[in-house]
């Protein structure tokens, strides 16, 4: 098999990075259009993420949440975007790097982008290796089936405001 000079896999991953920061800053810009909404799955605790204490406890792996009616001050930067939520009552600001994003799903028009976790782990230790990155399995443009809270018997957890769910509740079956 020849070797792939050209790094297709790192291409097609910024480029789908690229389009969230564009969708992005275009609802930074003139809100949300149509009924068009986001769930954004990160690692919370990939290099860069920020959030408050409580919300890292939380959700100490990873973080689900939904831009639609109840999101404010979204701002769009070339690594990261910051935006305020509220959960359980209690606004908080949120800031996420690019690069700590699992997945962004737009359940209005089922456009989905995946990221894969191994692939995150590297770009977020690989600035501390000699050499630069490793290879990394390119991003999907289709989320992998995640178990929900009835498959792997972990209750919901309550909380008004905004929720962490799986994507899985939304899919067509």
């Amino acid at each position: 098999m020849a070797t792939d000079h050209i790094r297709y896999d790192v291409l097609t991953r910024d480029a789908l990075r690229g389009v969230l920061r564009r969708v992005l800053s275009d609802a930074a810009a003139h809100g949300l259009p149509g009924e068009h909404h986001f769930f954004i799955t990160f690692l919370s605790k990939a290099e860069g993420v920020k959030l408050s204490a409580r919300l890292l406890a939380q959700y100490p792996d990873e973080m689900t949440i939904i831009l639609q009616h109840q999101f404010w001050d979204l701002a769009v930067f070339d690594d990261r975007f910051e935006v305020g939520l509220s959960f359980g009552g209690i606004p908080e600001r949120l800031s996420i790097p690019f690069k700590a994003i699992k997945s962004f799903f737009d359940p209005s028009v089922q456009f989905a982008a995946q990221f894969e976790p191994s692939e995150i782990a590297a770009e977020t230790t690989a600035k501390n290796l000699p050499g630069g990155p490793a290879p990394s399995p390119a991003a999907t443009a289709a989320p992998a089936p995640q178990p929900t809270g009835e498959e792997t018997g972990q209750p919901a957890k309550p909380g008004d405001g905004a929720e962490v769910v799986r994507l899985d509740r939304f899919r067509k079956k």
